[in-house]
């Protein structure tokens, strides 16, 4: 009798983490991606807790360190993404050297570096320290905002999107665990309040390790077969497509509303009154409406095209703005803050999807790192002018300037994509 290793079905279990068993993944064209994606919607559960934490506590923080001027109060916010700009083209660029796996794991060790000098910083008293903190933190988060396209680099061109869907899905457990972990911990060094929260961030990137270990991709090429392999077209040619551009455009308009709206929120909230229990839990409740629509957002967009989902999206987030010009209550913060993630999620992923559409396999690290460096170098720009805008009118009148900003931005993103589909009706060629 053979020793050979009946199935088990679909999936068992492997380091008490549920994947596709090997010969399933033999069977299926898309059973590795799957479960790789999988494993990479796990380390977006914990490794992608530390980015709700900092957004979260960040401004509010640096207007607990700053003294009289709290226009910087953002500044922190802004370092984040920062870091997570100038480090989208190295992380992309490492990986290709060093593989996947090996990448990511060390960008969640850069990540638990950033967490835990920002919580040393707050203690210290040092808000430069503390931007420095978190924009080591942004540069680990460089490394979580890659897992999307590590998701794509398998399977069938029809399972991609629904691959990117399933790692954003991990986002809406990082929803509950950041925002959680940052009230119970915040106190945890008491009378110094917010420093706890880094510090326990700094041990869900470890635990992120653990599920980070199990992924399985194709050996990275050496140097020697990198030099003798085509790496495609010049970058310049590739940025040149007009689907490139629309798609960076749509990405770039959709996550800098949402940073930008998303950073002044609990600045705003204080302002008006309410707490920063009030102001943590409406960021809970945005990251779930963040990553919650990915278990359908993939399938919405096999059904009705990428360019109409982005569309919807953009839309969602003027509603959002409509919502937060109405009123201030508390209600009008939560409602504004979950249209602002939906609108994000359908307008990034389907942005992201389109981008998939413009390079080739043997393209992919310089294609993906660039845009991932226009992307978050705008969403650094939007953070740090949230700040601005709020402390440049007096009441609440800052916040209201905040949501009057975001439809012009929509309206040019709108118009981008009417342009590609009237390019695409001519019989232009727009991939």
């Amino acid at each position: 009798m053979s020793n050979q290793r009946k199935p088990t079905g679909i999936f068992e279990r492997v380091g008490g983490v549920s994947v596709m068993n090997d010969t399933q993944v033999a069977s299926d064209p898309n059973a590795s991606a799957g479960r790789n994606a999988l494993i990479l919607a796990a380390a977006q559960a914990l490794c992608g807790s530390a980015a709700p934490i900092s957004i979260a506590l960040g401004g509010l923080a640096g207007f607990y360190l700053l003294g009289d001027d709290k226009s910087l109060a953002t500044a922190p916010v802004t370092g984040y993404n920062i870091g997570v700009a100038l480090c989208a083209l190295p992380a992309a660029m490492l990986m290709a050297n060093i593989g996947r796996r090996l990448g990511f794991i060390s960008g969640a060790v850069v990540g638990i570096i950033g967490a835990l000098l920002s919580s040393y910083a707050i203690v210290i008293g040092s808000f430069a320290w503390f931007c420095v903190g978190m924009a080591l933190s942004g540069a680990g988060g460089a490394f979580t905002q890659q897992y999307r396209f590590a998701a794509a680099d398998q399977g069938t061109d029809d399972f991609k999107p629904k691959a990117i869907s399933w790692v954003l899905a991990g986002g809406i457990f990082a929803a509950i665990i950041g925002p959680q972990t940052a009230i119970y911990f915040r106190d945890l060094f008491s009378p110094i309040e917010f420093a706890g929260a880094y510090f326990a961030g700094s041990f869900l990137l470890f635990t992120g390790i653990a599920a980070l270990s199990l992924l399985k991709f194709d050996k990275p090429m050496s140097r020697a077969e990198r030099k003798a392999t085509s790496t495609g077209r010049p970058l310049s040619q590739i940025a040149a497509q007009p689907r490139f551009v629309v798609s960076v455009l749509c990405a770039v308009g959709s996550y800098a509303l949402m940073s930008y709206v998303m950073t002044g929120a609990p600045l705003a909230m204080k302002l008006c009154g309410f707490d920063t229990d009030d102001s943590t839990q409406g960021i809970m409740l945005h990251v779930l409406a963040m990553f919650g629509p990915s278990f359908f957002t993939g399938h919405l967009i096999a059904r009705f095209g990428k360019e109409q989902i982005v569309a919807a999206g953009l839309l969602i987030l003027a509603a959002c703005a409509i919502v937060g010009l109405s009123g201030i209550s508390l209600a009008h913060f939560y409602i504004a803050l979950i249209l602002l993630g939906i609108g994000w999620n359908f307008g990034f992923i389907g942005a992201t999807a389109m981008l998939t559409d413009t390079y080739r396999p043997e393209e992919k690290a310089k294609a993906q790192g660039t845009n991932d460096f226009i992307l978050f170098g705008m969403v650094a720009f939007g953070s740090f002018m949230s700040g601005k805008t709020l402390n440049a009118f007096d009441g609440t009148a800052g916040w209201d300037a905040t949501n009057w900003v975001v439809f012009p931005v929509v309206a040019a993103c709108l118009m981008a994509l009417g342009w590609l589909a009237l390019r695409a009706r001519k019989g232009a060629t727009v991939s």
